[in-house]
């Protein structure tokens, strides 16, 4: 007994001595890579790489950029079967130890003790994990994986167990691009994470191990392996019952790669933000996880896009058609499978699909899909497919569907508002479509073309054309600034200039080729006689038009100093028509368009909220923000917007846009455009059933540009059609029928909850009767005449008329 004791003693001081020893080795350990071992506390400032997101603004999502998909949630927001199951997987100790299990360091030592290899697994904890991916590499080395314990124990006295979890949960690496299990729920099965089964949760936990190699995508036998050996250990640690276990266990996954699921289709507007982002923050703008909120609203957005389309088809088809994209030899013997496969590789723009043609019978003709489906299309639906000869001639209309396709043609099929696939093509012509609210300069809606992955090429802020008779509404307000008022004759007849500008002899003509003589200069706009502006700009002075056309915030260079400009010559985007045109909108000021809402950062903190220059008589001058210093305005990329990337923001305030026209200018001009609509080039507008409807249709010389630059007091819409490289539409393809039809069918839906604005007559404006034939003031109640108005102090000859005080009464 006594020898028995000894021994325990020896062993026991030997246990001290080797315990006394460990401790001073660890203190010693870490005094010595202390000063290598970064500082734990930058922790709470850590940011995740989270991609760039962008929204409309009814909360849409648009966009995402970025390497990584990612996702950050809240440790509340994690349901407990995902916590669990990471737990039981990873670190079944997790909430009782102190940054380090022993137990598991013990195993890794003992299998490097009797078998000299070091252990894969079982010694880090989910501590050790974090520590190791945010702070150290993933090097198997001792040096790393002593510091790897250090900073553990100090991770663990800096922040709680809970904030351990969630950053570990949003970090970890699950394959196939994503990071953190919310981003994993999304590429995995499509879910949020409240949407997981509990097998889909014990599935999220199998990646850790080896995220490229084992997860269930890339290897789903042993995922599935994984995934069974996680539910097991949640039973073993009582996270689940027997029952829930066996129901998991035999439940069959269903995992493959989901993409982001994008909300709303406006991949101009993200390009633009993604250039500006970029621009702005460099490539952290792809991981700092900025939130970005636009102005476009989703409904509107859809409904251009639509239209756009819809319009850009109605043209190709009254132009002809140009054949079947391929065409194969069909025979008993060929593979029908093979061919099906292979019209995967035709490009699918704008909602089209790609069709084998298998059967043609005069009525009709069976085409298949490349999903293997076969479809029908019709021959009275297909009867707009006469042969294209060139933009002005199409070849004889087809008498049959055998006419226009053949057994082994490949085509292109569009299913229509009724479900029915239709014989179409991909148009060659191309458009935009841009609109904007014109008392902020929020743009609502922006369509860049006929379909962005066909080409990216944004001609909404990229396409300078020439916008043709749409210039005529500003060219008019400078001659109501230059003394002519609405009822100035000017004579509609042939005239010939020899102009060292021009660089040859110019001989305008009217559309129609007709001259109408003396006309009022209100007539001049509402029949669009281009005789009559010329003289109009020639009367007031090239400067004088010039000067006023550049308040509209045209570049100068793009404004050339002739008398072409009162045609349309300059060339501008549509987004500039756009914006010039929200002036007549919104009563005469010049508003910044803008598309940039709001920008928020990864914490939450709002870097940016727009504060847009407003349309507004009793605003503050934005001149008196900038001397305080409040607001700065400054370029964001394409778009104006104001950015503070400061902690403070300065006080909401309401600031005033310059005003460029007088509300008497711009009520005169609105009239002249309201006439456009009621009874001139735009009258189809009325199918919209509104009596606040202005516009003005333009066409560029030869037909190589359609317009049509339209609103009412809260929204302003541009369209433009044409082609990339310009050639002419044809003949008769001007604004009112290419441009026009889109316009209508965009604003059919941005109106549609839209009440009907009224008219408000500004006091400068006096309402006389004139005589129709010369324009002169005549007394109420004269044969022949009609009513005018006019701005006070400019009325027409015969001043001494008695006139009448200004009435509400409606002149359109």
């Amino acid at each position: 007994m006594r020898k028995f004791l000894k021994i325990l003693w020896f062993f026991t001081k030997l246990g001290i001595f080797f315990g006394f020893l460990g401790i001073v080795t660890l203190f010693l350990a870490y005094k010595y890579y202390e000063p290598e071992l970064p500082s734990v506390e930058s922790i709470r400032e850590y940011k995740l790489q989270v991609p760039l997101r962008v929204y409309s603004e009814d909360g849409m999502l648009m966009a995402v950029f970025g390497t990584k998909r990612r996702e950050p949630v809240r440790i509340d927001e994690i349901p407990d079967w995902v916590k669990q199951a990471y737990i039981a997987a990873e670190d079944a100790n997790f909430y009782d130890h102190y940054g380090f299990d022993p137990k598991g360091i013990m195993r890794a030592v003992w299998k490097l003790a009797i078998t000299g290899k070091k252990s894969s697994g079982g010694g880090s904890t989910i501590t050790q994990q974090l520590t190791r991916n945010v702070f150290l590499t993933l090097d198997q080395t001792w040096t790393r994986k002593i510091k790897e314990l250090f900073l553990a124990i100090k991770l663990e006295r800096t922040i709680s167990k809970d904030e351990i979890l969630e950053l570990y949960l949003n970090k970890i690496p699950l394959g196939h691009r994503a990071y953190g299990i919310a981003a994993a729920a999304d590429v995995y099965y499509g879910k949020q994470l409240h949407e997981l089964t509990l097998a889909e949760s014990a599935m999220l936990a199998a990646p850790p191990k080896a995220p490229s190699r084992i997860n269930p995508v890339t290897s789903p036998e042993r995922a599935l392996q994984r995934r069974n050996y996680v539910l097991n250990r949640m039973r073993e640690l009582e996270f689940i019952t027997e029952d829930e276990y066996q129901q998991a266990v035999n439940e069959e996954d269903r995992a493959y790669v989901h993409q982001p699921a994008l909300e709303l289709n406006a991949p101009w507007v993200a390009e633009i933000i993604r250039s500006a982002m970029v621009e702005r923050f460099g490539e952290a703008a792809y991981t700092d996880g900025y939130t970005v909120t636009t102005t476009i609203n989703s409904v509107k957005q859809q409904a251009g896009e639509m239209a756009l389309r819809k319009g850009l088809h109605a043209y190709d088809q009254r132009h002809g058609f140009r054949g079947p994209v391929q065409h194969y030899e069909l025979d008993e013997n060929s593979d029908l499978e093979k061919l099906t496969e292979e019209l995967d590789k035709f490009p699918n723009p704008g909602g089209l699909m790609t069709a084998l043609a298998v059967e043609v019978e005069e009525e009709f003709a069976i085409v298949r899909l490349s999903d293997g489906q076969d479809v029908s299309i019709d021959f009275e639906s297909s009867k707009w497919a006469a042969p294209y000869i060139d933009n002005y001639r199409i070849g004889n209309k087809p008498k049959n569907m055998q006419e226009i396709v053949k057994v082994g043609d490949v085509v292109m099929v569009l299913r229509n508002d009724s479900g029915v696939f239709e014989l179409s093509q991909i148009p060659q012509v191309q458009g935009a479509l841009v609109s904007m609210n014109p008392n902020d300069g929020g743009i609502q809606t922006l369509v860049g073309g006929y379909d962005f992955y066909l080409s990216k090429f944004n001609r909404v802020t990229q396409a300078k054309r020439q916008p043709g008779s749409g210039f005529k509404p500003i060219v008019y307000s400078a001659a109501l600034e230059h003394g002519l008022h609405a009822s100035s004759i000017i004579n509609d007849a042939p005239i010939v200039f020899d102009d060292e500008k021009l660089e040859r002899t110019w001989r305008p003509e009217n559309y129609s080729e007709k001259f109408f003589g003396p006309t009022r200069l209100r007539e001049g706009i509402v029949k669009s006689r281009n005789l009559v502006s010329i003289r109009v700009l020639r009367q007031i002075g090239i400067n004088n038009g010039r000067d006023h056309i550049l308040k509209f915030g045209f570049q100068p260079a793009d404004i050339p100093s002739n008398l072409s400009i009162s045609l349309g010559s300059p060339n501008v985007t549509p987004l500039e028509m756009s914006r010039a045109f929200s002036v007549f909108a919104n009563g005469g000021f010049l508003v910044e368009p803008y598309l940039i809402k709001s920008i928020v950062n990864q914490s939450g903190e709002e870097l940016l909220k727009h504060q847009p220059l407003l349309a507004c008589d009793n605003c503050i001058d934005p001149s008196e923000l900038q001397n305080n210093g409040p607001l700065k305005q400054e370029k964001f990329s394409l778009i104006e917007a104001s950015l503070d990337t400061s902690s403070q923001q300065p006080e909401p305030q309401l600031t005033g846009a310059p005003r460029i026209i007088s509300a008497e200018n711009r009520f005169i001009i609105d009239s002249f455009m309201r006439d456009v609509v009621t009874r001139g080039t735009g009258v189809k507008a009325l199918s919209l059933g509104r009596k606040d409807l202005s516009g003005k249709t333009g066409t560029a010389n030869e037909q190589r540009d359609a317009w049509f630059n339209g609103y009412n007091p809260n929204h302003v819409a541009s369209v433009w059609v044409g082609f990339d490289t310009p050639e002419p539409l044809g003949r008769g393809e001007v604004g009112g029928k290419a441009a026009l039809p889109i316009w209508i069918e965009y604003m059919e839906t941005a109106l549609a909850d839209e009440p009907e604005s009224g008219t408000v007559i500004p006091p400068g404006i006096v309402r006389a009767p004139i005589d129709v034939g010369n324009g002169m003031m005549v007394k109420a109640g004269t044969p022949g005449h009609i009513y005018e108005y006019f701005m006070a102090g400019s009325l027409p000859e015969e001043a001494g008329v008695t006139q009448d005080k200004p009435d509400y009464d409606d002149l359109f």
